[in-house]
């Protein structure tokens, strides 16, 4: 059986769609990328990319530290 992908929340996005996501800055993300902080990112590629479930994962989790 076959998952899409939305269903799961595991489609691949770029920085500029990480900025539409969360509202962080593309610049934010591609430099935190480059620091080992944030999601997890990884290259495909040429391109740069994070695992949107990871994304969700990681605010929650900035969420619960902050609680």
């Amino acid at each position: 059986m076959t998952t899409n992908p939305s269903d799961t929340d595991d489609e691949f996005l770029n920085s500029t769609q990480c900025e539409q996501l969360t509202g962080t800055p593309e610049s934010t993300w591609r430099y935190w990328a480059s620091i080992g902080k944030g999601p997890a990112s990884f290259k495909l590629g040429r391109r740069r990319v994070w695992r949107k479930s990871a994304i969700l994962a990681w605010i929650a989790e900035q969420e619960q530290a902050a609680s």
